[in-house]
C-alpha cells in the first residue's frame, strides 16, 4: 500500500511539473522576465531563479498564427547542507527552449493551437550541451474563449489539451485544464493547474489575488554524482504553494507583479537515470516569493 501511495505520488508530481512547464504555451503573454526566491527552511540551501520568455505571433491567415518561441531560464540551487550521502558539487543550471506553435480559429468561438520544441536543460559542466541534455516537448490545445457574449453575460475561458515532454519520463501524453470566469466588474476567478486564483481589481491599474500555483525545474547532471545509493544523473523540484499576489498594470498591455507565499509541497531530489529518488536534498515547506515584469495581448 505505502508503494502505490509512492507511486500515485510521484505520477501526480510529475504531471505538475508538466503542466507548469507547458501552460503558458495557451498563455496571453508575449514576454515576460521574472526574478524568483525562497530560502530553505531548517536549511542553508537557497534557490533563485531568473526566467524570460517571449512569443512572436506572425500572421499567415485571417485569424491564424505562427509563433516562434523562445525561453531562457538561469537557476541558482546553492546547497550548503551535509548530506553524508554526497558531495554534492552542482548549483547552478541553465535552460534554452526553442518552440514553434501553431493557431487558427475554428466553429463557435473556439481555437485550435499547438506547439512542438526542444529543450535544453543542464548543468553544463563540461562547458557544452551533450546528448542528455536535449529533451522533446509538445502540446495540443482546444479553447473555447467567450469575451463578448451576445447575451450580456460575463466572460470565460475554458482550456483543453494534452501535453508530452521527455524531461517527465513518461512515454505518453498528459491532460491538461483550465477555466477562467468573470463574476462582475471586479472579481474574476481560475480553476485548473498550474494556477487557481480568486482575484480582486481595484480599478484598471491595481489588483489583488489569492492563489495556489506550482513551480518547478528539472536539469541533466553531465558528470554524474555517485552517493552511496546511487548514481544521480538529475535534479528535480516540485512545489506547490499558496498566497497572495498583487499586480499594477502600467498600460492595457504592461504590468509588473508580486507574488509571495508558503509552500505546502517541497520536494527537491537527485534522480538516477530511472527517475527513481536518490538523495532528497529538501522536502520542508519554506516562504516563496516572486517578481517580475510582462507584455501582454
Amino acid at each position: 500500500m505505502t508503494r502505490v501511495m509512492d507511486m500515485l505520488k510521484i505520477n501526480v508530481l510529475v504531471l505538475c511539473v508538466l503542466v507548469f512547464a507547458k501552460a503558458h504555451a495557451q498563455g496571453t503573454d508575449l514576454f515576460r522576465a521574472e526574478y524568483t526566491y525562497f530560502p530553505q527552511s531548517k536549511s542553508d540551501n537557497s534557490f533563485r531563479r531568473f526566467r524570460t520568455f517571449a512569443n512572436v505571433p506572425l500572421k499567415v491567415g485571417e485569424g491564424t498564427y505562427v509563433v516562434p518561441f523562445l525561453e531562457y531560464r538561469n537557476v541558482e540551487y546553492i546547497v550548503k547542507d551535509d548530506f553524508i550521502l554526497t558531495d554534492f558539487g552542482s548549483d547552478r543550471y541553465e535552460s534554452y527552449e526553442v518552440g514553434l506553435g501553431y493557431t487558427f480559429p475554428m466553429k463557435n468561438n473556439w481555437r485550435f493551437g499547438a506547439r512542438i520544441g526542444i529543450l535544453v536543460a543542464s548543468n553544463f559542466d563540461e562547458g557544452k550541451a551533450k546528448s542528455d541534455d536535449y529533451f522533446l516537448t509538445g502540446s495540443v490545445y482546444f479553447i473555447k474563449s467567450e469575451k463578448n457574449r451576445e447575451d450580456g453575460g460575463k466572460p470565460w475561458r475554458l482550456v483543453l489539451g494534452v501535453q508530452y515532454a521527455t524531461t517527465a519520463g513518461r512515454p505518453f501524453p498528459l491532460p491538461y485544464l483550465n477555466y477562467f470566469r468573470e463574476l462582475n466588474d471586479s472579481w474574476s476567478f481560475t480553476l485548473g493547474v498550474p494556477k487557481m486564483n480568486l482575484k480582486y481589481r481595484f480599478n484598471e491599474k491595481n489588483n489583488v489575488q489569492l492563489y495556489a500555483r506550482l513551480d518547478g525545474f528539472y536539469a541533466n547532471i553531465q558528470n554524474d554524482e555517485p552517493t552511496t545509493r546511487g548514481v544521480a544523473e538529475d535534479v528535480s523540484m516540485t512545489i506547490a504553494m499558496i498566497g497572495p499576489g498583487y499586480e499594477y498594470n502600467f498600460t492595457k498591455h504592461i504590468s509588473a507583479y508580486i507574488y509571495a507565499g508558503y509552500t505546502f509541497i517541497n520536494d527537491i531530489r537527485l534522480r538516477d537515470n530511472n527517475g527513481d529518488d536518490v538523495v532528497t536534498l529538501n522536502d520542508t515547506n519554506t516562504f516563496y516569493s516572486r517578481v517580475g515584469l510582462k507584455f501582454k495581448i
